[in-house]
C-alpha cells in the first residue's frame, strides 16, 4: 500500500440536475424486458435516459429500485428487469480526448465505437469480449474478459478511474492507487452529510484463475475501485470510466484445422511456450489468442458460414483453432515460426491466414467462430418454439491451462452420460471453455442442468472455477455455482457488503443472491 494511500474516501454531492423523464410506452418498454439469455417474464415499471452524471443522479435517488442496462448482451438474466425502473446507459456517451495512455469513456459507449475511436489515434483498448457491442459500463461491471486475456488480462486490469453513482445519489470518484483496505479488512466511505459507510472485505479466498466473473473481489489490502469492477451494478450506478490504452499492434489471424483434440492441445500448449518467449524479446511469434471449436461446435454451423470464410468443414473429430498473432517485427518471421510449430505437430493442412490489413478477412474467420454460439442458440429457440420453456443450458467454466485436456474430457462425460447433445468452444489459451447442452426438450434441459452442476464440481476440483467471464446476474444456476465457490458463509459475508452500500436493496435487487424479501415491492 501506497504511505499516502487511505482506507477513507468521501463521496460529493452528485451535480445539480433533475432526473429524466420515465417512458412508460408499452412498445418502447417491450425493448427493455430481456436480455441475450432471453428469460422470459420481464417486467419493467419503466425506462430512462440519464445524459449526464446529474441526470444519473438524480434517477438513482428519486427511484425505488433501479435496474442499470447497457447493450442488453447478458447471458445470465442480469439485464432482464423484474418490475424494476431501467436506467439505461445509452445516452452516456461521450467519449474524451485520448492520451497516448489512457481515455475517459461513457458507461453507454459501445465497444465497436470506442475502438474506432481509438484507432482512428493507431490506439488500441485490448481486453475486449467477443461481442463488440457491448457497453463500456457493462464490460466493467462484469469484469469482461474475452480471447485476449491470455496475453492481455480481464477488464480491471485496464481500469484506471470510475465515477459511480450510489444508491443515495451520492458521487464516488475512484482512482485506481488510492484507496485500500486496512489492515483489518475495513473501508470507510464519508457521505456528504458526514455520515460513514463501513464495508468490511469478504474473506473467503478466490480462485486462482486468469478471469473470474464471480461476485464481489476479495483481497487482503485490496483497492476499493476493485469491488466495484464485476459488481454486476448491485454497489453502484457506473457513470463513466477512465480506461488504459496502448499503441494499436499490427495483427494477423490464423484458422488451423487439427485432427482431434489432443493435437489441438499440443498445438494450444507450444502457441502458448513461443508467446511467453516473444514477450520478453525471445522470440518472433507473438500469439496473443487462441479459440477453439470442438468437432460438434462445428457441425451445427451451416454451410454458408464455412463459405464466407472460405474454409471446409472438418470431418471426423477434426477440430478448429483460430489463432491471433500480433506483428511486432517482421512479419514472415513470425509466420515462419508458426508454420514451423504446426509442422512439428503434424498439422497437415494450410492454415488459412488473414495478413495484417486484411480487415475483412480477418472477420471472415471471426464470422466463422461467432456462428458456432450463434447456430446452437438457433437450434434451442427452434426448440422452445416447439416446447415452450426450453432455455440455454450453458456453462462458462476455467480451469489452469494444464488441466484443459482434463477439463474437456469431464465436460464430455457430463453430457455423453446423459445421452445430450452438446458443443464445447471458447478460449484455449486461458483455458477457459464454454461446454453448451442442446436441449431438445423440457426433460433433456433438466438433465443439462444437472450436467452443468457435475462439471462445476469436476472444474473446482481441477483449481478452477464455474463463473469466469459471464457473470452472475439473476440465473438460478449461476446464483447456485456461486454458493458453491464460496459456500454460505462467503455469500452472507458479500450481502453484508450490498447491504453497507445500499442499505434499501435498491440496486439491481435479485442480481448475484436473493434480494430480502422486505425489498421487493
Amino acid at each position: 500500500m501506497p504511505p499516502s494511500s487511505s482506507h477513507r474516501i468521501r463521496a460529493r454531492p452528485a451535480p445539480t440536475g433533475t432526473a429524466p423523464p420515465i417512458e412508460r410506452d408499452p412498445d418502447l418498454l417491450q425493448a427493455y424486458l430481456t436480455d441475450a439469455a432471453h428469460v422470459p417474464g420481464g417486467q419493467a415499471a419503466g425506462v430512462a435516459f440519464p445524459r449526464n452524471l446529474a441526470e444519473a443522479a438524480a434517477l438513482v435517488r428519486e427511484a425505488h429500485r433501479v435496474l442499470c442496462v447497457g447493450a442488453q448482451s447478458s447471458l445470465t438474466g442480469g439485464a432482464t428487469p423484474r418490475g424494476d425502473l431501467v436506467l439505461s446507459t445509452r445516452a452516456l456517451s461521450d467519449i474524451g480526448p485520448p492520451t497516448q495512455s489512457s481515455v475517459r469513456v461513457g458507461a453507454g459507449v459501445p465497444l465497436k465505437t470506442l475502438q474506432a475511436h481509438l484507432s482512428a489515434r493507431d490506439l488500441y483498448y485490448p481486453p475486449v469480449p467477443t461481442y463488440d457491442g457491448a457497453f463500456i459500463g457493462g464490460t466493467v461491471a462484469t469484469n469482461a474478459a474475452g480471447a485476449a486475456t491470455f496475453k492481455y488480462g480481464t477488464t480491471r486490469r485496464w481500469i484506471e478511474a470510475i465515477t459511480i453513482v450510489l444508491a443515495d445519489g451520492a458521487v464516488l470518484d475512484l482512482r485506481r492507487g488510492e484507496t485500500f483496505a486496512s489492515d483489518d479488512g475495513r473501508f470507510e466511505i464519508e457521505r456528504p452529510d458526514g455520515s460513514v459507510i463501513t464495508i468490511m472485505v469478504p474473506a473467503y479466498a478466490m480462485p486462482d484463475v486468469p478471469k473470474l466473473s464471480a461476485g464481489y473481489f476479495a483481497r487482503p489490502g485490496m483497492d476499493l475501485i476493485d469491488l466495484f469492477i464485476g459488481s454486476e451494478g448491485t454497489l453502484g450506478v457506473i457513470a463513466d470510466v477512465t480506461l488504459r490504452v496502448i499503441v494499436k499492434p499490427l495483427s494477423c489471424s490464423a484458422l488451423v484445422e487439427c485432427r482431434d483434440d489432443d493435437q489441438a492441445i499440443r498445438v494450444t500448449t507450444r502457441l502458448r511456450e513461443e508467446a511467453r518467449r516473444a514477450w520478453k524479446g525471445q522470440g518472433p511469434l507473438d500469439v496473443s489468442a487462441i479459440e477453439y471449436m470442438d468437432h460438434r461446435s462445428v457441425r451445427v454451423v451451416s454451410d454458408a458460414a464455412f463459405s464466407r470464410a472460405g474454409v471446409e468443414r472438418p470431418s471426423g473429430d477434426g477440430v478448429l483453432l483460430l489463432v491471433q498473432i500480433e506483428v511486432t517485427g517482421n512479419e514472415e518471421s513470425a509466420l515462419t515460426r508458426f508454420q514451423e510449430v504446426l509442422d512439428q505437430y503434424g498439422v497437415s493442412g494450410d492454415p488459412v491466414v488473414a495478413l495484417p490489413g486484411d480487415a475483412a478477412g480477418a472477420a471472415r474467420l471471426f464470422e466463422l467462430r461467432e456462428a458456432v454460439p450463434a447456430s446452437v442458440n438457433a437450434l434451442i429457440g427452434l426448440a422452445s418454439e416447439r416446447t415452450p420453456g426450453i432455455q440455454k443450458t450453458a456453462g462458462d467454466m476455467i480451469v489452469p491451462f494444464e488441466r484443459l485436456a482434463e477439463s474437456i474430457a469431464l465436460y464430455r462425460q457430463a453430457f455423453e452420460r446423459r445421452g445430450l447433445a452438446y458443443a464445447i468452444w471458447g478460449h484455449a489459451s486461458d483455458g477457459n471453455l464454454h461446454p453448451n447442452a442442446i436441449p431438445q426438450s423440457l426433460e433433456e434441459m433438466a438433465a443439462g442442468r444437472e450436467a452443468i452442476r457435475e462439471i462445476a464440481r469436476g472444474v473446482a476440483a481441477l483449481g478452477g472455477a464455474p463463473l469466469a467471464e459471464h457473470g452472475v446476474g439473476r440465473s438460478p444456476l449461476k446464483q447456485e455455482l456461486l454458493r458453491s465457490l464460496y459456500g454460505d458463509a462467503g455469500i452472507e459475508q458479500m450481502r453484508a457488503v450490498k447491504q453497507a452500500l445500499d442499505p434499501g436493496w435498491k440496486l439491481a435487487p435479485g442480481v448475484l443472491f436473493a434480494a430480502p424479501v422486505t425489498s421487493a415491492g
